[in-house]
C-alpha cells in the first residue's frame, strides 16, 4: 500500500465548531499574558470569549456609554396607579426610620 494516497488521515481532519466560528475567542493563557491588550481590543472587536480547554468560561464585553437621560427621569405610570394616585398619602420618610433605628441602643 505504499505510494497509494487514500485521502486525509483522521488525524489531519480538523473539526470546526459552528458556535465558535463567528465569535472572537482567546484562551485563558492569552488573556493572562496580555490582559490590558485584550481588554482594549474588546472595545474595537466587540465581545470577546475567553476559553479554557476549548470551553467558553467568560466574556469580555465593552462598556456602553451612559444614557443621556436616566431611566427614572420620565416615569410611565399605569392607568390603575393614576386612578388611585389622589388617594395615596405620604408616609414616614424611610431615612428617618433608618436613622431612628441606628440611634436605638442594642440590648
Amino acid at each position: 500500500m505504499a505510494g497509494r494516497d487514500v485521502g486525509p488521515r483522521k488525524i489531519d481532519i480538523i473539526k470546526s465548531c459552528d458556535t465558535l466560528r463567528h465569535m472572537k475567542a482567546i484562551s485563558i493563557r492569552e488573556l493572562h499574558a496580555a490582559t490590558g491588550k485584550w481588554v482594549r481590543r474588546a472595545t474595537v472587536l466587540g465581545e470577546l470569549h475567553v476559553t479554557e480547554r476549548g470551553r467558553v468560561i467568560a466574556k469580555i464585553v465593552p462598556a456602553r456609554a451612559a444614557p443621556k437621560q436616566p431611566f427614572f427621569a420620565r416615569p410611565r405610570f399605569t392607568r390603575a396607579f393614576l386612578a388611585h394616585r389622589r388617594s395615596l398619602r405620604g408616609g414616614t420618610d424611610s431615612t428617618q426610620i433608618i436613622s431612628e433605628d441606628r440611634d436605638r441602643s442594642v440590648a
